[in-house]
């Protein structure tokens, strides 16, 4: 009698375990291969829904922008107002996971990859500045033809009244998830605040509405780490500057830092817009 009611209490809990895991999988995902990072073959949702509540209960959103046919949430984090989604403006040049899957050729888009985790852009093409300004490797006519191109708050693609957001923005954003942070250097504990609850497989508590996905990158025409990082563009600005430096980026990924990383400008990365 101990025995069956001990497999009976056994089956009940696996049941509610693989009830769990299906809902997650159904409710709160895209149409997708397979559940990769959270998302499945079998339902679809918008955009919208992707944004996470705070485990916190401390997330302010701002009054929603609309851009290029697309409207996007903003999000009050300290001082700052962020979207809170990726840029999904097809700029020219610009490009998405084919399917969404590891290594699969850019040029074979998929629009349900595009809209939930948005358009990934080369650093000039993010900037608005001319290709040629994708500068690497001490190329000192491009240094010169790029030379004062770059403002402060540089709009880029970004909406008016909005621009790309730069080391500086991204330092205040890192303080004030974690005051222990320093500039221009990964900050600890601040990955795992910005993700979003969903699509990732490490622990994500979205507590300030940012909702990072794992959008991954694209390099050499494909794309890579789809559903286990996200990469986005900042640029270092100062007075004077040697523009060959400047592409930069913050990465997340499954650990709970956001890293700081430097980039050939000619990659794809997301990109997210802060308000002037």
């Amino acid at each position: 009698m101990v025995l069956r009611f001990f497999i009976l209490a056994v089956a009940f809990l696996l049941s509610c375990t693989s009830i769990e895991r299906d809902s997650v999988c159904d409710e709160k995902s895209i149409k997708y291969n397979g559940c990769v990072g959270g998302f499945s073959s079998s339902s679809s949702v918008t955009v919208s829904s992707l944004s996470s509540s705070s485990s916190s209960g401390s997330i302010v959103y701002g009054v929603p922008v609309t851009y290029q046919g697309e409207t996007y949430k903003t999000v009050e984090i300290g001082t700052q107002t962020w979207m809170a989604s990726n840029l999904k403006y097809a700029a020219p040049g610009s490009k998405c996971g084919g399917g969404g899957v590891e290594g699969v050729l850019l040029e074979d888009e998929n629009t349900t990859v595009c809209n939930i985790y948005g358009r990934l852009y080369n650093w000039a093409t993010a900037m608005a500045l001319p290709a040629s300004c994708n500068c690497n490797g001490g190329d000192t006519d491009c240094s010169i033809d790029c030379s004062g191109k770059i403002t402060r708050k540089h709009k880029g693609i970004c909406p008016a009244g909005w621009h790309i957001p730069s080391n500086e923005d991204w330092n205040v954003l890192m303080k004030f998830i974690n005051s222990r942070c320093s500039d221009d250097r990964d900050c600890d504990g601040a990955g795992t605040k910005l993700k979003a609850t969903i699509g990732w497989t490490s622990p994500s508590t979205d507590d300030f509405g940012f909702s990072a996905l794992p959008g991954g990158f694209g390099n050499d025409g494909l794309l890579i780490s789809v559903a286990q990082e996200g990469n986005w563009w900042s640029y270092r600005w100062r007075t004077e500057f040697a523009p060959i430096t400047n592409p930069q980026s913050r990465q997340i990924t499954k650990s709970e830092s956001v890293s700081v990383r430097g980039y050939d400008s000619s990659w794809l990365l997301s990109v997210r817009c802060v308000k002037d």
